[in-house]
Formats: structure tokens, C-alpha cells, sequence
């Protein structure tokens, strides 16, 4: 059996904390992972390499559809917690009902939070609070023609 990975964000904070102590250094990222694709693995996967553990966040369907439009999510947050928490570089999730990130990453305070390369990390909502407390923004390149929205454009263009 698998072990659990999915945690509501109370006992996160709780499993983040006693980790910390331990001196381990905390990874956090977050997203829609509406359709998991290459893009989404590869940044798992460089986000899990700085640290000891990572963690993400999922946004809810509420803040999908907020983000996204009225047509998304394609996957329930449910499912796409479930599949987020199935990879092997990943070790907890928590979904998250706000925008972003911000009052999630100020409950956990991880060391190392990770964006992909479309956002500019000194301009998200999140810099300030992460830069508050002495944590480090990456960013990684994104994967060129890899992204949820271009997987649903070549969905629609192959029904036509």
C-alpha cells in the first residue's frame, strides 16, 4: 500500500514543521495540474532536486475556474491531488482555494519555493512573503510547446 501524501493544510503544517526541525529543507510548488504533462513532471522533478522533501499545492476547481475560465478544470481537484501525489519526486500535496499561493506558503514557510519559467519571480504575489522570512525563489525554464491550454487548443482543432 502507499503511503499517504495527501494532507489538509493543518496537518501539513504540522508534518513541514517537524520536518524542519529535523534540518531538512523544505521545496514547495504549486499549480493547476489540470492535465499532467511533461512540463509539469520536469518541473516536479527539478523542484524535488533542491531540497530534501517537496511539497505542492493544487489549486481547487473554485480557483481553477477563477484562473482558467468557466471551462475549467478538466479534472476535478480531487483527481488531480491524487495523480500530483502518484509521482515519485513528489512527497505531500494540499489543495488550496485561494489565487495563489501566498497564505499557504505563510503557514508553511518552506525553504525553496519553485515557479515555472512563464512567471517572473520577483513580481508574484508570493515574493514578498517567501523574501519575509529569508526563503529562495527559483524558476525553472519551461518545456516549449508543453501546456495544458495547448493540449486542449489541439484537442479542439483534431474535432473540427
Amino acid at each position: 500500500m502507499p503511503r499517504k501524501k495527501h494532507f489538509s493544510r493543518k496537518e501539513l503544517s504540522e508534518i513541514v514543521k517537524r520536518v524542519r526541525e529535523d534540518g531538512k529543507k523544505v521545496v514547495f510548488t504549486n499549480g493547476c495540474f489540470d492535465i499532467l504533462h511533461v512540463g509539469h513532471v520536469r518541473l516536479l522533478q527539478a523542484s524535488r532536486s533542491l531540497g530534501d522533501l517537496l511539497v505542492v499545492g493544487v489549486n481547487s476547481d473554485g480557483s481553477v475556474k477563477r484562473l482558467k475560465g468557466p471551462l475549467r478544470p478538466v479534472v476535478n481537484e480531487a483527481e488531480r491531488a491524487e495523480v500530483i501525489a502518484a509521482l515519485e519526486a513528489v512527497d505531500y500535496v494540499v489543495v488550496f482555494g485561494e489565487d495563489t499561493p501566498v497564505e499557504l506558503i505563510s503557514e508553511l514557510k518552506p525553504d525553496i519555493h519553485v515557479k515555472g519559467g512563464d512567471y517572473d519571480i520577483n513580481s508574484i504575489p508570493e515574493a514578498s512573503v517567501i523574501k519575509s522570512y529569508g526563503g529562495v525563489l527559483y524558476s525553472f525554464k519551461l518545456v516549449e510547446g508543453h501546456s495544458t491550454t495547448e493540449i486542449i487548443r489541439k484537442i479542439e482543432e483534431s474535432t473540427v
